[in-house]
This record gives C-alpha cells, structure tokens and sequence, in this order.
C-alpha cells in the first residue's frame, strides 16, 4: 500500500525522497507528497497522480531545498484521490508535518473532537487528524506529543513526522505497518520498504510495534512508549541494487517471471540432501507433527491459491486433513484452533495486514506457526515459531510470478519433510518425489523458453471480455491463480471453476466463442477432463489446453494446446502456471497497459 521514504542529513533531501518514492511505485498508489524543512519553516508539494506529475512541478526536487523532509506514495482508503488528500498532511499552525501509511478507525471521534475545539479541516482523510493531535498535545516536547498522540489512535499505522520547531530531528513510530530505518554516515532514513533507501544503505533496523525512532543526521534512536531505550540489532541486507531493477526488460513483471527458474533452485536445492528434505529454522520433530490433528493454511490472494495446491499435496503425503482459509475470513468467524494444529501462514512480503491478524488469533488459540515468506525480518517472520524463506529476491510488480512459484516449492519441501518423518510414502516413492523436485526449476526453464508459442494465442484473444479456466484436483488450484493472473493486469473478466462442477449452473455461461483455458496436466484427471472440455467445446467454446508431454488426443479436442515437461502429478501445478502468467503478461501487454501496476491495486496489502 502506501509509500514511505524520510531522510537527514547534509545533501538536499528533495531529490532524494522522490528516487526513494519512484522505488516504492510497485506498491500502487494515486499521489504522492514531499515535506522538507528549511529555515524555520515546512515545504509541502503533493500531486494527484503519477509520481512523475510531483516531480515536475518541483523540477525534480530542486526546486525545494532543505536537507530533512518526509515523502509518501497514497493508496486511497478515506477521501478520493485528490492533490488535497494527498500526503503529507500539515497540522492546523503549520507545525506539524506527517506522512502514514495504515487506517485510523477511530479518526470520525477524533476529527469531532478537534472539530470541537477549533481546529479545522483541509482533506477527507483519517490521516490529518494526525497532525492536529500533534497539535493539540504539543508543549514543546516533540516526543511526549508523539506519544500522547499515538496512545489516542485505534487502528494502524507508520509515521514519519517534521517539527518545524525541531530542524534536526525526525521522528517516526509504527504500529502494525511496515517500517524500518535506513543507518547512513552523516544521514539516516526511514521508509516502509528496503528498496527506497537500499542504493545508500545496507544496514537498517526492523522496527516492532511501538516502537519511536528519534533520527539525527548523526544518530538513531529508538525508545519504547515509556522513553526506555531500546537496544535494536543492525540488519545487513544481502540482496544488491541490481535485484530490484528491471536490468533491461520492459516491465518488473516479465523480469520477474524469467527469474522464477533461478527463484526455483535457491528454494529447493539448498533444501535437498541426500534424498531427503532438511528444512533450515524449522524446528518441528516428528512428535511434534504426530501431535497435529489438523493443518490450517492461511493466505490472501495468490498466497490463498498456493495453500489450495497444498491442501491436496499434504494430505495425500502426509494424510493428515488439511484446510485451506482466507485471511480476511478467518480472523471474523470462529475457528476451531488448538495446540493441536498447524497453521501456515503464507505471506511474500510478510506484512500482509489480514493475514497477520489471522496469525496472531491462531496463536492465541494454541495453534503452532509455521511461515512461508519472501522477506527477511517481516513481522510475519518475526512472530512465527518456524519459518521457510523462499528466498525469491525483492518482487516489485504487483502482480505476483516468481513469489508464488516459490512459495509453492515451499508447500512440496514441507509436505516431503514431513511424510518423510511420519513415515508416510514408502521410500522409492519418496526419492521419486525428491529427484522431481530438484528437477522442476530445469523444467520451469523449459516452459518458459516456449513463451513465443504464449505469446501467438494472446495476442489473437486480447480483445476478449470473458474467460473461463477448469481443471479438477491440483489442476484446478492451478487454474484458479491463472484466472487470478488474467484479471488483475489485463482487466479481463475472469473465472475458475472446477471442471466436474460445469452442470452446476457454469456451463449455461458458456457461448459460441468465448475462451475455456482447460488444466489437463494431472494424469489421474485426463481422461475425465476430456470429457468436460468437449462439454464446453459442444456450446462453442474455443479451447487452450495445458497438458502433459504425449497427450496428444487432446489436440482433438482443443484449438491450441501447450504442452509442459513430464513430472509426478503433485508438482504440476509448478508446470503450468507460468504459462498462464505469461498469457496473461501477453493479453496485457498487447492491450497497450501498465503490467507492473495494474489499476487500484496494491503489491503489500497492509490495510483491511
């Protein structure tokens, strides 16, 4: 969601906090806003639009001078987007400048109050009663205002604020948001995310909540709410610049999909050692898995997608049941959780705001966690007894590729580690499994290299408005991300069904024309998948077929057919979804759209 970036030091910090913004555009956002402060006095530009519209109407940042200022990228949650909402919002006096990133769900109580008591209102936003609390609590102590004031906020939230009473001093504090500070030499920094600051630094601290930074261009400090000092440990990022660069491709998201066979490898084959799987920060025994009387796999989107692939891969290794829940569902009914399940929780960023919260009401029940996540350090990692890193690389394009292959790899590595401990595959099946899997990035490559073929059916069917993608089994969990993956960047009305389902009502959708992606991969579901292919093909659907190496009777049936690499049938899904990404990336791009920011979405969903 929305984009955080400060800075002081010695170098004018406008032109600074607008390359740190352009480094969190994936996040998705609708405006964008510098402050800097200089001689006594607080700078606000902010624009509707496209970070580009801010930068040129202050010429790139140095039109503005001051060597201290706060940057935020807005994703609209309270008042439309408009230059007036944007961030940074100022107190009433001036005095106060704040950026944030969270929802205040108590702001209608506190604006009335504020209101009450003569301050007035610029924006629709929850934000700027912010900046009037700051306002109201402040004696000159910059510290106990911030304090007073973020004791008052129900809800979420990251701050960066300015003092126009305080020129050498940035404070910031966060609460269920991201937020880390960036450690320089004669500058520091704050931001939501390690890409805006990490062509400068290195070493940052990984805030917890409440947890107040009082940043010089000399120092940080970082205190608790009572002002005891915290000692914090320096974090060194290991992933260079580069990474998170397109390095010559058009777009973050073609970039990242031809990364995922290399994605893949560092995954899976530091994870295999002689035929067996060893899971490193996993501390499960085999006791510990016996006692487990069910698993609970818990994601929000795509993370959902790859938890429903894995409902069917760990039950049939480990026969154990298995449930496969949505975050934003989960955390408001009851679920029936104690010391005896296993939740993993699947999150890339790790900050994923629904999904923490289902984490933490699992945790209060008894439930042990187990995590998958991209991002060292996050809160979900923090908060997680065991934890997997799919060390994917920094995913900048909203619409997630290398991060889900990933995180799939993740569900066979654990599925295979604990069949192998409960002794629940014989063991010829078990280092079939194991070869296949060291095996699958090679063939993820093969895939990949055939995107010309992708390519051809896309842009023949660009101007499609309906699709419809079936498989049964793993085939259709599949299908479902490959849906997921049409819709959201090329706006196509996209729908995934499970194939035995279409007599259910879906078929009366179906009409002469319009596109069936059928999922024919799993040879336990072939032939029956040929039949539900005909089905729809009867009523004049055209058909693109995935499917195995040999299968050739399928060219019968369908009008273009994509063949993958032979493997065990629980790693199909690994096959076949890269193809559906591309096709979608190829719909996209031939629509003429933005792949990498797909309109009102966000890449690090940290609101409800």
């Amino acid at each position: 969601m929305c984009g955080i970036v400060g800075y002081i030091g010695e170098k004018q910090a406008a032109p600074f906090l607008l390359s740190g913004l352009a480094r969190l555009e994936y996040r998705g956002y609708d405006s964008a806003g510098i402050a800097v402060y200089n001689n006594g006095d607080i700078t606000v530009a902010k624009k509707k639009g496209k970070l580009a519209v801010l930068s040129e109407s202050i010429e790139d940042g140095f039109k503005i001078k001051g060597t201290f200022g706060i940057g935020h990228t807005r994703w609209a949650t309270h008042g439309e987007p408009s230059d007036v909402n944007s961030h940074p919002h100022t107190s009433m006096s001036g005095t106060f400048a704040v950026v944030h990133n969270g929802i205040i769900e108590n702001y209608l109580t506190l604006k009335d109050e504020l209101t009450n008591k003569g301050f007035e209102f610029k924006s629709q936003t929850d934000t700027e009663v912010i900046a009037q609390l700051l306002e109201m609590y402040y004696e000159g102590d910059l510290f106990d205002a911030v304090v007073k004031t973020t004791a008052r906020l129900n809800g979420s939230y990251a701050l960066g604020i300015v003092c126009k009473d305080y020129p050498d001093t940035m404070m910031a504090v966060r609460k269920e948001s991201p937020l880390i500070v960036g450690l320089g030499t004669g500058e520091n920094y704050i931001a939501s995310d390690i890409p805006a600051i990490l062509g400068h630094t290195r070493n940052v601290y990984l805030l917890e909540n409440d947890e107040f930074v009082v940043a010089t261009k000399e120092d940080v400090k970082i205190y608790d709410r009572n002002k005891n000092l915290i000692k914090k440990k320096i974090f060194e990022v290991n992933w260079d610049v580069e990474a998170a660069e397109k390095g010559g491709y058009d777009s973050f998201m073609y970039k990242e999909m031809l990364e995922q066979p290399r994605a893949l490898r560092d995954t899976i084959h530091p994870r295999i050692h002689e035929g067996h799987v060893k899971l490193d920060n996993i501390s499960m025994t085999k006791e510990d898995i016996e006692k487990f009387t069910k698993i609970s796999i818990i994601g929000c989107g795509s993370a959902y997608h790859v938890g429903c692939v894995g409902k069917y891969v760990i039950e049939k290794l480990t026969r154990k049941p298995v449930e496969v829940e949505l975050a934003s569902e989960f955390r408001y009914r009851e679920p029936i959780v104690d010391d005896t399940t296993l939740v993993v929780v699947i999150s890339q960023s790790g900050e994923t705001a629904d999904t923490i919260a289902a984490m933490r009401d699992a945790k209060k029940a008894g439930a042990r966690i187990l995590s998958i996540v991209n991002v060292v350090g996050s809160t979900i990692a923090r908060e997680s007894e065991d934890i997997l890193y799919t060390w994917a690389g920094p995913e900048i394009a909203v619409a997630t590729t290398k991060a889900y292959s990933t995180q799939l790899s993740a569900i066979y590595l654990i599925a295979l580690y604990m069949a192998d401990l409960l002794g629940t595959i014989e063991k010829d099946q078990l280092d079939k499994y194991v070869k296949a899997l060291y095996d699958l990035p090679d063939k993820v490559e093969k895939v990949i290299e055939k995107r010309e073929e992708i390519k051809a059916v896309a842009d023949e069917y660009c101007k499609i408005e309906h699709a419809f993608f079936i498989g049964r089994g793993t085939d259709y969990a599949a299908a479902m991300e490959g849906s997921l993956k049409l819709k959201e960047i090329s706006y196509v009305h996209s729908e995934a069904y499970a194939a035995g389902e279409l007599k259910h009502g879906t078929i009366s959708l179906i009409e002469n024309g319009t596109l069936v992606v059928a999922v024919a991969a799993s040879k336990n579901h072939f032939d029956k998948m040929l039949s539900n292919i005909e089905e729809v093909r009867a009523r004049g659907a055209v058909i693109y077929a995935l499917c195995g190496e040999g299968n050739k009777l399928i060219e019968k049936k369908a009008k273009y057919v994509f063949y993958i690499p032979d493997t065990e049938d629980i790693f199909t899904p690994s096959l076949v979804v890269p193809p559906m990404q591309l096709f979608g990336y190829y719909v996209s791009k031939a629509k003429g759209l933005d792949v990498d920011k797909p309109r009102n979405l966000a890449k690090s969903v940290t609101v409800e």
